[in-house]
């Protein structure tokens, strides 16, 4: 028979945590981290699929005019949206029966739990992670968008499909030629996809490119950024915007980021929820759920851009 006051315990104190877990799974990876720090989270409380407004044309009734000449009232396109699917993460907590009787005190159980939510967010973290810099395609299609799949010249990407002609505008700049880094490169990469004080804010890439960069570099030319340092990681500058490696970042690429565009998206709802601990009629065993619903979404690809097949 479960102990009501024994799961309760649990569940408060799994509830109680749940804002520190969230904090502590996205501020600990540099990706996460920018996005946060630039208020680039949302929470949605619903829908059939995530839908990001795009914008990919002028309106043409803008014109200078004079006295009484008219003034054009044509119907504008050029707004569509991208639609982007809900996904969803867990991880399990499970305190077994013998771990119970050997940490049969109140403040023993809560110091056992917090050891068991210390390993899930230390395991979400490093699968959220993962998954941000690989393309939606992991797990059979069930992982997150990531930007393996957002910051391409190619392929579909919420829903709209980057070959079809018209579509230009949801190209990302890609230069793709298996060649040692250069500061030209980065150059190119970064002006193409500023258009005025729009441009990257993040350069993301590989410690073996990172270290290349700084090598290039003369220096006096090494400064950094504060804010990003003072978040705990090492960065150089380059332009504008901080460089910072990631030992998820795939081998090869530098990513060229302007966050403005990029919004790590969560439903209200479903978002570190836990579940109330549970014992199964047949285990030794208390089980909880924590849960995310949601997906990392573009509205801009085209302000995108990345270096691939780089080596030092």
């Amino acid at each position: 028979m479960s102990n009501v006051n024994f799961d309760a315990l649990l569940s408060t104190t799994l509830a109680n945590y749940r804002d520190q877990l969230t904090d502590n799974v996205f501020t600990d990876r540099v990706l996460t981290n920018h996005l946060m720090s630039k208020g680039r989270i949302r929470m949605l409380n619903g829908g059939t699929k995530i839908v990001e407004p795009l914008i990919y044309g002028q309106n043409s009734t803008v014109a200078s005019y004079s006295g009484y000449d008219t003034i054009s009232l044509t119907a504008q396109t050029g707004i569509t949206a991208a639609e982007y699917d809900w996904k969803q993460y867990a991880a399990s907590i499970a305190i077994s029966g013998i771990e119970e009787a050997k940490n049969n005190g109140e403040q023993e159980i809560i110091n056992l739990l917090e050891a068991k939510i210390m390993q899930a967010e230390e395991s979400m973290r490093e699968g959220f992670n993962d998954m941000f810099y690989a393309d939606g395609t992991g797990n059979s299609g069930k992982d997150w968008n990531g930007l393996g799949n957002i910051i391409e010249a190619s392929g579909t990407v919420g829903n709209i499909n980057r070959a079809t002609a018209g579509n230009e505008y949801w190209r990302s700049y890609e230069e793709n030629t298996a060649t040692a880094l250069t500061i030209a490169q980065m150059a190119t990469a970064y002006n193409t996809v500023s258009v005025g004080n729009d441009h990257p804010d993040l350069v993301l890439t590989t410690q073996t490119l990172f270290e290349k960069y700084e090598a290039l570099l003369q220096p006096q030319l090494r400064y950094t950024d504060a804010k990003t340092a003072d978040a705990g990681f090492q960065n150089l500058l380059f332009k504008a915007a901080p460089v910072v490696f990631d030992t998820s970042c795939t081998a090869g690429v530098m990513y060229f980021i302007n966050s403005k565009y990029l919004t790590l998206v969560g439903h209200s709802g479903k978002w570190f929820q836990q579940t109330e601990f549970v014992r199964p009629e047949n285990l030794d065993a208390r089980y909880a759920l924590i849960m995310c619903y949601g997906n990392l979404t573009c509205r801009n690809a085209k302000k995108q851009g990345k270096l691939t097949a780089k080596t030092a």
